[in-house]
């Protein structure tokens, strides 16, 4: 049975590469610049309310994997991409720190054992000020791509389609630790990058962990408080910098915006992904400052220590009207543009 195309259809690698795309779609930058500006003629919004109700009448191809989708979806994520995203690979094949969830690897477990502990050294030697981190899934293929689409592209359903599940799951594994009222908080976004993107990944990620918790752990009392946190100062691109560097520029970032809803309670934070840890890290702080009890972090994605510099490496892709830009770190620890320059970046946090 023939099958109609999205004639705008293109993956994020076609876009990032500025390569021609299999018959049905528009060829390199130049078609995906003309099919931007068609859906960005009536502004942001109307263009994610044009690409929901496209997705759904008019199955295309997967953005992940470039592959023809059989099936309705309402994100243009084919479901081998989707399974192909699973727990951490650490928890199967490595020792996880207790606090930070690192992958110890096989010499720093057998040292850890010996000394009767179960964090990594960065834990024991500069104790972080949450309680405990987990994540879905490691940064890596799949959910890089997806947290892509969601960011740089606007896919606000792939945060509660495709992740809300995963984020769920992971957070599910503090119930036994955590307590039975928890404040969910979102790392916030600087409020000019906010109003700019349109909406902040980290607190769809939490609504979406939250709706469907509520139905796997309905006596698990979870607020969502998006405006407990602020984000005060527009800090400087993480990407590129190493742990120090990324502290350094996070110090004073934050702050709680309502000290007494805070105090004695426990705080979940929820964010798209963990790198160093350093974001994590500054929120905990300035939380524990207010009062909180204890501080659990949630995250889609985690980047373990062996692929740390390849999270940082990749580039990272920033969708504008005019264009598109990539960076990629290299072996120096700036970032430098690849093509083409832009006056604007999007920076990872």
């Amino acid at each position: 049975m023939p099958r109609v195309r999205f004639v705008f259809s293109v993956s994020v690698k076609d876009v990032q590469l500025g390569n021609g795309g299999p018959p049905g779609r528009y060829g390199g930058e130049t078609g995906w610049r003309a099919g931007t500006r068609v859906l960005r003629s009536c502004g942001m919004a109307m263009e994610w309310v044009l690409a929901d109700i496209t997705n759904v009448f008019l199955p295309s191809d997967c953005l992940v994997c470039g592959a023809a989708m059989a099936t309705l979806s309402q994100v243009r994520v084919c479901e081998a991409c989707v399974a192909r995203v699973g727990p951490q690979v650490g928890a199967e094949k490595d020792v996880l720190c207790s606090r930070c969830g690192d992958a110890l690897g096989m010499e720093s477990a057998r040292f850890a054992a010996a000394m009767g502990a179960s964090e990594c050294t960065m834990c024991r030697l500069a104790p972080p000020m949450f309680d405990r981190a987990v994540a879905f899934a490691n940064y890596d293929k799949e959910m890089r791509e997806m947290l892509h689409l969601l960011k740089f592209n606007g896919m606000r359903g792939v945060a509660e389609h495709v992740l809300g599940g995963g984020m769920a799951t992971a957070v599910r594994t503090l119930r036994e630790v955590a307590g039975n009222e928890l404040m969910v908080v979102p790392v916030p976004l600087f409020a000019a990058r906010e109003h700019k993107r349109g909406f902040n990944q980290a607190k769809l990620l939490a609504e979406a962990a939250v709706k469907r918790l509520r139905k796997l752990e309905p006596a698990w009392k979870l607020r969502v408080r998006s405006d407990l946190l602020e984000r005060v100062k527009d800090t400087h691109a993480l990407y590129g910098l190493n742990p120090a560097e990324r502290r350094r520029n996070l110090s004073g970032a934050f702050r709680v915006a309502d000290a007494a809803a805070v105090r004695g309670r426990e705080v979940l934070l929820i964010d798209d992904i963990m790198t160093t840890g350093a974001t994590a890290r500054e929120c905990a702080k300035v939380l524990k400052r207010a009062g909180a009890a204890k501080v659990w972090v949630a995250t889609a994605a985690k980047a373990q220590p062996e692929s740390v510099q390849d999270a940082v490496r990749h580039e990272a892709v920033q969708h504008e009207a005019d264009g598109f830009a990539m960076w990629d770190a290299g072996l120096t620890p700036a970032a430098r543009v690849v093509e083409p320059v832009v006056a604007k970046q999007e920076r990872f946090h």
